[in-house]
């Protein structure tokens, strides 16, 4: 299937959905991390989703996953 659009497309904003949708899976395989919110904005030109966690020793962390599809090679 050729993407008509990309801006964002729709498995872009698909992946971020599952991403945050996943979180309580992925927060289980993370060894010192809890997931204490996620961010996201979905109808961004490129969807970015914003994981912030706390570790053990309470030192608060962000990480940022933009999601970027590179155009089909035709």
């Amino acid at each position: 299937m050729i993407t008509q659009q990309y801006n964002p497309s729709k498995i872009e904003v698909e992946l971020a959905k599952a991403i945050k949708e996943l979180a309580p899976e992925i927060e289980a395989k993370l060894s010192q991390f809890k997931i204490t919110e996620i961010e996201d904005k979905i109808k961004a030109d490129n969807p970015m989703v914003k994981i912030k966690l706390t570790d053990n020793d309470n030192d608060k962390h962000e990480v940022v996953l933009k999601i970027i599809q590179k155009p089909d090679q035709v």
